[in-house]
């Protein structure tokens, strides 16, 4: 098989290096120089909107997916209407759009918080009647990793002139007001569906990860997830994984993202693709997410989500430290993304995995003072 990834950076990478051992062929359309997929196929450097080049990229393919959601709904829908594309187009506008999003999480009967869409300044002030405060401002579309967003707090200064600022620095554009949760922990729930043909559709989950943010990026992901020793949450996250699958009918790997807060769960967003906290899943269970991805667009069996036992996974933002010494880390796996050194820039992980969570604390600790952050 042939298989087309939009998008060539560090995802589609680990989806190449995951797809190879299995036979399969990879091509990818990416519009920058050197990505970090290159060594694992043939890349066309083009915009993603090129029509001469997604007929290039298109051809021959035997399926095509994504690697990051921000791939333009014109393109997704262009090769689903040539070949099988999976996610579908529907799951990946709908994560495009924040409005979109927590509309069909409520729809769903996911708990989500106070929200509201906001098109003007005034709609900020009309909003904050029914979302309180403190709240926060995101652009409806795009932003990542913590970009694309402003906390609103409660002022007795000038809330108006705050309000005007934070709707500025945003671009005036189209926005979502959402109340602000407190929260205990943050939590992501990983879930493959595939259909066989002749068969039903299957879908397996990942354990639940618990997940710490820095500026916004993602720092560390454990697994089995601390704050869940009854297994309760992953339960209530499971099912709602599942609602949101069955609904658009869902192909391939998802990432939903959750607070945990002192009523349950509230969903915060979706990734309709491979995500950042499975990461872990490379080292740390039977079937990554990204082979199980691959086998669930290709209309294969999935294989197993069971954990090899308990893993950390921290991220390597700006650079990378000196190689021998993360890999004299006990229980320690590096994975380098062949991107140079960048502020703010993601350019590897390291995954530590024991039989036992215990066996991780002092080398999670050590790994903790490696890992340099660069914002």
């Amino acid at each position: 098989m042939k298989i087309g990834v939009v998008g060539g950076g560090q995802l589609g990478r680990m989806l190449g290096l995951a797809g190879l051992p299995l036979g399969f062929q990879f091509r990818f359309l990416e519009p920058t120089a050197d990505c970090p997929a290159g060594a694992l196929g043939e890349v066309i450097r083009a915009p993603y909107d090129d029509l001469d080049a997604l007929e290039r990229f298109a051809r021959d393919l035997s399926f095509a997916t994504y690697e990051f959601e921000n791939v333009p709904a014109e393109t997704a829908q262009w090769l689903a209407d040539r070949l099988s594309l999976a996610p579908n187009p529907r799951a990946l506008s709908i994560a495009q759009d924040r409005i979109l999003e927590k509309t069909t999480f409520r729809d769903l009967g996911i708990p989500v918080q106070p929200f509201a869409a906001i098109a003007t300044v005034g709609d900020i002030v009309a909003a904050l009647r029914t979302v309180s405060l403190p709240a926060v401002l995101k652009t409806r579309r795009l932003g990542y990793d913590g970009k694309g967003q402003r906390v609103l707090q409660a002022t007795s200064t000038d809330p108006d002139e705050f309000v005007r600022l934070a709707w500025e620095e945003l671009g005036r554009v189209p926005c979502i007001l959402e109340a602000l949760v407190p929260f205990s922990a943050e939590v992501s729930m990983i879930a493959v569906r595939a259909r066989r043909a002749g068969h039903g559709a299957t879908i397996a989950f990942y354990p639940l990860i618990q997940n710490e943010h820095r500026s916004g990026i993602l720092w560390k992901s454990q697994v089995p997830a601390p704050c869940d020793g009854d297994g309760r949450l992953a339960t209530a996250a499971e099912q709602y994984v599942r609602a949101l699958m069955e609904s658009l009918d869902y192909i391939g790997a998802i990432a939903v993202e959750f607070f945990v807060t002192s009523a349950g769960l509230i969903a915060n967003e979706m990734a309709p693709r491979v995500h950042n906290s499975g990461h872990w899943t490379i080292d740390g269970a039977v079937t990554s997410q990204f082979e199980n991805h691959l086998r669930a667009i290709g209309g294969l069996s999935l294989g197993s989500t069971e954990c090899r036992g308990a893993s950390v996974m921290i991220n390597l933002v700006g650079r990378a430290p000196i190689t021998a010494r993360l890999l004299a880390l006990p229980h320690a796996r590096l994975h380098l993304y062949g991107k140079s050194a960048r502020a703010g820039r993601k350019v590897g992980h390291v995954t530590l995995t024991a039989p036992a969570a215990a066996e991780l604390g002092e080398p999670t600790r050590m790994l903790e003072q490696l890992a340099v952050w660069e914002l």
